[in-house]
């Protein structure tokens, strides 16, 4: 007895609980179920179980614009909008919907009239317009005088900065001497680098002629360079410079291995060559100071 006692207030909390479930229904309202072509409304849902996404309720020609909820009441809040005149209905649910009608804008022909579009009218500029067009021209003005001024005056630039290099005050003789002199110390060919060795000695040699007269050696074959100094006013004696251009020819081209004498002869004819054609080249005011 007191097991059915139990039993039937079970089956009575049970269908007092789903009472107000089953009661609850959900509450959509329009704020203006009329509104004109373009004008909005206001779709208030409460107590729904799902609540519409405004993908839902923007179909057939309703556009919903926005949509907030109110946790207190429980209440979606959506505008809509629409642009077609007539009749839509908002779609709640499967068995649910709402009317919206949209009127469309009523035009009194009588009284009316067609005109032309308005021709565009030229506003007058302001002085920020102006004035920011003057500044963009002061600037780059500006960058394009600073830019000119570090090309032009880039070794005061340097030497200001500390980072300048040392300004060379030798002149190609001593240039040349120097080079040889740093090419000797090096022992290229004595680690076997014959190639390098003989490569360098050249490029030496036809720097210093460069340097020291207009004839681009740098730029000619050894028997172009020797035809040139030969036939320049200078006349130079071209034996030693000649013999060593072809042993660094035939190193370079026809791998020949010269005997030990043979590098150092060439470095010998190399110094000798520097010391007798800086005498005939070199410029009077040179000259004027060795006398001195």
């Amino acid at each position: 007895m007191l097991r059915k006692t139990i039993y039937i207030s079970l089956l009575c909390l049970l269908g007092l609980a789903g009472l107000p479930a089953a009661n609850a229904q959900t509450v959509a309202k329009l704020e203006a179920d009329t509104i004109a072509l373009g004008d909005q409304t206001t779709l208030a849902i409460s107590r729904a179980l799902n609540y519409p996404s405004t993908d839902m309720l923007g179909t057939g020609g309703i556009v919903a614009l926005e949509q907030t909820f109110d946790t207190a009441t429980h209440t979606q809040y959506t505008v809509l909008t629409c642009f077609e005149p007539g009749e839509h209905y908002i779609h709640l649910g499967p068995d649910d919907s709402l009317l919206l009608v949209v009127t469309d804008v009523e035009i009194d022909s009588a009284t009316a009239q067609l005109r032309d579009i308005a021709p565009i009218v030229q506003m007058p500029y302001t002085f920020w317009e102006i004035f920011r067009w003057v500044l963009l021209a002061l600037g780059i003005a500006a960058i394009a005088f600073a830019v000119w001024w570090l090309v032009t005056h880039r070794q005061q630039v340097q030497q200001m900065l500390g980072t300048a290099e040392p300004v060379d005050t030798r002149n190609p003789q001593q240039r040349a001497l120097d080079n040889l002199e740093q090419l000797r110390q090096r022992q290229l060919w004595q680690a076997g680098k014959t190639k390098e060795y003989h490569t360098e000695l050249t490029d030496i040699v036809r720097i210093f002629i460069e340097e020291s007269t207009a004839i681009r050696a740098t730029e000619m074959t050894s028997d172009e360079t020797v035809a040139a100094l030969e036939d320049s006013e200078w006349k130079i004696d071209c034996a030693a410079l000649r013999d060593i251009f072809t042993t660094a020819d035939l190193v370079k081209f026809a791998k020949s291995e010269p005997l030990p004498h043979e590098h150092d002869r060439s470095m010998s004819e190399a110094v000798d060559f520097v010391g007798k054609m800086w005498e005939k080249v070199k410029p009077e005011e040179e000259e004027a100071a060795s006398n001195e």
